[in-house]
């Protein structure tokens, strides 16, 4: 099942969202059956997916049985404000609540899954602004407060992984190319914010990727 923000719920694109293309991907070979849940939201912030886990009975009871979550969310919490504009130091006060809140999610989604082994994938942003074209057009005080933020916000994702024994996957590398320096337009919708039918497959193949690792050892 998918739990998060607007990227695994599929806004913007008028496609299938990556939750159901890893679903899809995972059921091969055939003696291999997934389900798929979506329960992402499109605005959500950390709280709002904390709040659910607490208080949603009908998402409950889908992470009580499900074999993997996967987690996008913080996007939000950190989201461009004309009050802020590119001012970096404005936006890192809430990095820390991002932090508290994912550990708290990966806690909530293992206690609600205690009668079995869950494996929680912890997945982070390209942008958490926009991103290719679009930030450049917005100028270059726009690109490199974007790109600080997102690390920001990334590595947190990443730690949070690593403290909870979750997987993590590197959007950003995904899109960007190991070094982070490829042009990642063409995996965007026209919002320049939202991943395409592109970016939800190319999303997909490196989580695919994460879980079919994680499944061997």
């Amino acid at each position: 099942m998918a739990l998060g923000d607007s990227v695994p719920a599929g806004n913007g694109c008028d496609c299938t969202p990556y939750p159901q293309l890893t679903g899809d991907d995972l059921s091969s070979p055939p003696d291999r059956t997934v389900t798929v849940a979506n329960d992402a939201v499109g605005g959500f912030t950390t709280d709002d997916v904390l709040t659910q886990l607490r208080n949603d009975t009908s998402v409950i009871d889908r992470v009580r049985s499900a074999d993997v979550v996967e987690v996008e969310v913080g996007a939000n919490d950190v989201g461009y404000s004309s009050s802020c504009g590119a001012s970096v130091a404005c936006y890192q006060p809430t990095v820390p609540v991002v932090e508290r809140n994912l550990g708290a999610i990966v806690a909530r989604v293992r206690e609600l899954a205690s009668g079995h082994p869950v494996l929680v994938v912890l997945l982070d942003y390209w942008s958490v602004w926009l991103g290719g074209q679009y930030a450049t057009a917005q100028g270059e005080a726009y690109v490199a407060a974007a790109a600080e933020v997102t690390d920001q916000v990334n590595s947190v994702i990443r730690s949070t992984a690593s403290a909870t024994s979750s997987e993590y996957v590197d959007l950003r590398t995904a899109f960007k190319g190991p070094d982070h320096a490829y042009d990642e337009t063409h995996y965007l919708a026209p919002d320049g914010d939202h991943p395409n039918a592109a970016g939800h497959e190319q999303i997909a193949a490196a989580t695919v990727a994460q879980i079919d690792e994680a499944l061997r050892t």
